[in-house]
């Protein structure tokens, strides 16, 4: 048995009850059940429909998120989580570089290396090195005056956790950052890498060895080896070509606003929604949550 999602923007709600059902009448599915009005919409089916990808695109031009997953164990009892342009709105190296004075360089090989064109390591390694000689202070900075987070994350944490879930924010970016947004939004623990600092300043080196895609994986490995659970336990989200590792792997693997690489190898994408979308796959009602 399989479950298709129908889900919007909250912030722009526009999701029209007759798509739900043409939907549902069309490939014989079982009763539409409403998440949030206007916002986010279910219904149980027995096969997987051949067109899905074709109708997928249709819901994607309209602004709607078409998700549909097995029914069995959609609740996930864990949480792994990318920190830039995820958890947060913004990628932290670019944030950095921008006071450094070299902003539109770095920025330019994030976006080809987070959509898998360069080497995750060597593209980091390239970009740390531009940042040599920046005040350390500046994180703090950043971290006060342009970081934001996610529209979602505080209420999928609050949620999930509530609900007996642990959480783990695993980033290709920098412990500095990670451990402040960690414990604003509540994760359990955080894993990422480290700026070197000498004297108060930036060396223009990182912390060896580099946390990328393999590690994102060995995170899961390793942390739902300690707490008992599988990788079917798990919901991962992210959206640069060095979380797939981690979203093929975990039960539900969600591609947020991905680049076009990630979308086309992810199981799941959410282009429109924000992050209470992974609560609305899971089954969870507006009203539940936290």
């Amino acid at each position: 048995m399989f479950v298709v999602t129908l889900l919007c923007a909250p912030s722009a709600p526009k999701l029209d009850a007759s798509l739900a059902t043409n939907l549902r009448n069309a490939w014989g599915g079982g009763d539409v059940i409403w998440l949030m009005p206007d916002v986010a919409a279910e219904f149980a089916l027995e096969a997987a429909p051949a067109n899905f990808d074709e109708v997928w695109k249709d819901c994607d031009a309209l602004g709607i998120d078409l998700v549909i997953q097995p029914m069995k164990g959609r609740r996930k009892k864990m949480l792994l989580a990318d920190m830039d342009s995820t958890m947060i709105q913004q990628e932290c190296i670019d944030e950095l570089a921008d006071e450094a004075g070299v902003g539109p360089r770095v920025a330019d090989i994030t976006a080809r290396a987070m959509n898998g064109e360069l080497d995750f390591e060597a593209a980091l390694k390239e970009r740390v090195g531009l940042l040599e000689g920046l005040d350390s202070a500046v994180i703090d900075t950043v971290l006060a005056t342009r970081i934001t987070h996610m529209p979602g994350g505080k209420t999928l944490l609050a949620t999930m956790k509530a609900n007996g879930a642990y959480a783990a924010l695993v980033s290709g970016g920098f412990t500095a950052f990670t451990s402040a947004v960690a414990q604003a939004l509540g994760f359990d623990e955080n894993r990422a890498n480290t700026l070197i600092e000498e004297g108060g300043k930036l060396t223009g080196k990182v912390g060896m060895p580099i946390l990328g895609r393999e590690a994102k994986v060995q995170a899961l490995e390793e942390i739902t080896a300690r707490l008992g659970l599988t990788d079917a336990d798990v919901i991962a989200v992210g959206d640069g070509a060095n979380d797939l590792g981690m979203l093929q792997r975990a039960g539900a693997g969600v591609a947020l606003h991905a680049k076009p690489t990630v979308q086309a190898q992810a199981k799941l994408r959410v282009n429109h929604g924000d992050l209470t979308a992974l609560l609305f796959l899971q089954g969870f009602a507006a009203s539940e949550f936290v």
